[in-house]
């Protein structure tokens, strides 16, 4: 961990502390980063199912500091996966993303799948991402509305939420058509996430601001920007979500509108001078 932590403060990222356990090198030119806190065992059914993928990309885990065992470090070994980084910093999802970024560019990779640890997204969508990457594009967003996508049990509320009110606010701010703007299964490209006009190691991202912040500035800053046909399954019953009531909903809402209004942007010194 000392060296990668050394290199992270050279670069001046603000990442939040994390502890770091590797199986073995580098294999794939792609990692998929996968965010987990207590998942208990819907991250263990999705191992299983992700495990044909480790041919294809190395599977990284960003947990959140998760008690429940479900990313016990034997677990993870026998499925394939190459490392478990475990945030011991303040943040949530943002924090997660910013350490599992991080630590991706910092190994190599030349883009990054990431997508939630809640078995609710179908990995048999990977290879797609990975052929967009490899064909150029810079931020490629999961979509269950395009054609070819599938939206199992979403609850009414969710559909609505998403199609008439979060993708088109956030579509008008980028510039671009998104249609499912808070499915976090996603892919970006080191390209992008270099750029100091992005600049997404920043400590002002730690809910699901960055989600957000990158699907606008890649559209507007004029990276190549695509969407791509997912399926994304809730059980029926109960909806396992992170957002939870009234407040959990207006706070969702207050982020992307202060996204929208571009005011997680870097400061004016930080983007490079016009040529």
């Amino acid at each position: 961990m000392k060296p990668l932590d050394c290199s992270l403060r050279a670069r001046g990222w603000a990442v939040p502390d994390f502890t770091l356990t590797e199986w073995g090198e580098r294999r794939a030119p792609y990692a998929l980063c996968v965010f987990v806190l207590n998942e208990g065992e819907r991250i263990r059914a999705q191992l299983e199912r992700m495990q044909p993928l480790t041919k294809h990309v190395d599977i990284v885990l960003a947990d959140g500091g998760s008690s429940d065992g479900a990313v016990a470090p034997d677990i993870l070994k026998r499925h394939g996966v190459r490392a478990l980084l475990t945030k011991r910093g303040p943040g949530r999802l943002s924090a997660q993303m910013r350490m599992a970024l991080a630590y991706a560019l910092e190994r190599g990779y030349e883009g990054i799948v990431v997508m939630d640890g809640n078995n609710k997204d179908d990995p048999s969508a990977v290879p797609a991402f990975l052929q967009l990457l490899t064909a150029g594009y810079d931020h490629i967003q999961g979509s269950r509305y395009v054609s070819g996508g599938r939206a199992i049990h979403t609850p009414w509320s969710r559909h609505l939420a998403v199609r008439y009110l979060h993708a088109p606010l956030l579509s008008i701010a980028a510039g671009f058509r998104y249609t499912d703007t808070t499915n976090g299964f996603r892919a970006y490209s080191r390209r992008l996430l270099l750029d100091e006009r992005v600049a997404p190691f920043r400590e002002v991202f730690s809910g699901y601001e960055l989600h957000y912040y990158l699907a606008i500035q890649a559209a507007r800053l004029g990276f190549h920007v695509c969407e791509t046909p997912v399926t994304r399954a809730y059980p029926r019953g109960q909806t396992p979500t992170k957002i939870r009531g009234m407040r959990g909903n207006l706070s969702i809402l207050r982020t992307l509108w202060k996204a929208c209004l571009h005011q997680y942007d870097p400061p004016p010194q930080s983007a490079p001078l016009a040529a």
